[in-house]
């Protein structure tokens, strides 16, 4: 096959992919969930996506050793359910992809703000995005070396905040107004705990981002097992331990709708001067960084993986002399620094420019999530004789568990953000209309394997 992209990448380079996606979520977004929810609603809310993820990983993880693609969800559902199927499921992950690094270049620009109040956070976000897409076009091995680095000085971070934070934890900060849910909809407050899954998903969003780099993996069949469930051990541990301690450390309602709720739960603790209150601001833009960087290396692999196959055109396809897809991480950056400066322009339900990015991220997410999970369970029956190093723990019931929440989370979704899913059913439209368009590109692509070995 053309166009094949180089395996380097052992289990702690997939570790620190499939961490460092993700560990962003640890410092900023997941608190509007406060807003909507209350802490003690929120918890709740938690504790049922945590479920969710742990029952998809364990479910993904048979899928992405058994085709370790650089589509990853793409090629699952393309094997699965034929060429329409892959445009859903490979859409879907792309608009995830594209949606979720503004969000995260927004609060760069946001902590950057509390230490030079004069750096506009728009300006600190554009130099995040050009800084890292050099840095991803220079290659994948410096790439998730990187990430690698930046995602262990993250995870140490966020135990030293619990850490600091912890002697002026009180439980009853944490449950007063526990159960402030969302009544703007007309339901009861516990409804609460719906209209708040998105800040809850985005706590996880994006472990599923390290099977776009199976293909760049030495020996996928054994790492990525070990990479996944190594990683959502401890991005669980790791959201639900800063989610109290920042919770119990005053009054929760002021971290509430901004995007640096830690350094400013710790200015709670130890005030605005303490030398441990500029280290976690520092520091903490490593974990901002190493999701931001890592989501950059996943949306160009998406844009790689369709464009090779024929589903948009050819010339994303196209490898630099670092054997990296320097046109498809290009196109992301464009996109996501035009968002940047839609913030006061478009207005989405009213949200600010960071709860609206993660909410259109999550449909994507949400959308995957149900196409890998359909797929897990259609190649069980129709290919049977598939190589699966790692099998689903608990099948049927396990990925069925992951399949269901996942409705739910979209049904729940949808109702409470009808404006946001509107526009994402409309991406998702355009992209099958250009699809129906451009049969004859992807008949001239080249031969896509996707299984071990072929």
């Amino acid at each position: 096959m053309t166009n094949r992209l180089k395996p380097t990448l052992g289990t702690l380079h997939l570790w620190g992919i499939a961490v460092g996606l993700v560990i962003s979520g640890e410092y900023f977004g997941w608190s509007y969930g406060w807003a909507v929810a209350g802490t003690l609603g929120f918890l709740v809310t938690t504790a049922l996506i945590a479920t969710l993820y742990t029952c998809f990983i364990f479910s993904f993880t048979e899928l992405t050793t058994a085709i370790p693609h650089a589509g990853g969800p793409f090629a699952y559902s393309r094997r699965a359910f034929g060429e329409t199927g892959g445009l859903i499921a490979g859409l879907a992950t792309l608009i995830e992809f594209v949606f979720a690094p503004p969000a995260i270049a927004m609060a760069i620009g946001a902590y950057l703000n509390v230490q030079y109040p004069e750096l506009n956070p728009k300006t600190a976000a554009v130099g995040a995005y050009l800084l890292f897409m050099t840095l991803n076009i220079l290659g994948v091995k410096l790439a998730a070396m990187f990430e690698l680095v930046v995602t262990v000085l993250a995870v140490i971070e966020l135990l030293v905040f619990m850490g600091v934070v912890s002697p002026g934890f009180s439980l009853a900060n944490f449950a007063a107004h526990g159960w402030a849910g969302s009544d703007s909809f007309g339901l009861p407050a516990f409804s609460g705990i719906f209209a708040a899954i998105p800040f809850a998903i985005w706590f996880f969003l994006a472990i599923e981002g390290a099977a776009m780099a199976a293909e760049e993996a030495k020996d996928p069949t054994r790492t990525i097992p070990r990479a996944y469930i190594s990683g959502i051990l401890t991005l669980v541990v790791l959201a639900i331990g800063v989610m109290l301690m920042a919770g119990g450390a005053g009054d929760w309602r002021k971290l509430a709708d901004i995007n640096d709720p830690l350094p400013q739960a710790m200015k709670m603790i130890v005030g605005e001067h303490s030398n441990w209150m500029h280290m976690l601001v520092w520091i903490g833009l490593f974990g901002l960084i190493a999701s931001f960087h890592g989501i950059i290396l996943g949306y160009s692999r998406q844009f790689f993986a369709l464009a090779r196959a024929g589903y948009l055109p050819p010339a994303l396809a196209k490898l630099s002399r670092f054997q990296t897809p320097h046109r498809a991480i290009i196109l992301g950056g464009a996109l996501g620094i035009a968002a940047i400066y839609s913030d006061g322009v478009i207005n989405l339900q009213g949200m600010t420019l960071t709860a609206a990015m993660i909410t259109m991220a999550v449909f994507g997410a949400i959308v995957m999530y149900i196409m890998s999970m359909l797929s897990l369970f259609k190649l069980r029956r129709s290919a049977p004789e598939m190589v699966r190093s790692f099998r689903a723990p608990g099948y049927p019931i396990v990925p069925g568990i992951a399949l269901l929440l996942s409705v739910v989370c979209l049904l729940a979704m949808l109702w409470f953000n009808p404006v946001i899913g509107a526009l994402f059913f409309a991406i998702m439209l355009a992209g099958y209309l250009y699809f129906l368009a451009t049969k004859a590109q992807r008949d001239r692509a080249p031969q896509d394997s996707m299984l071990v070995g072929e």
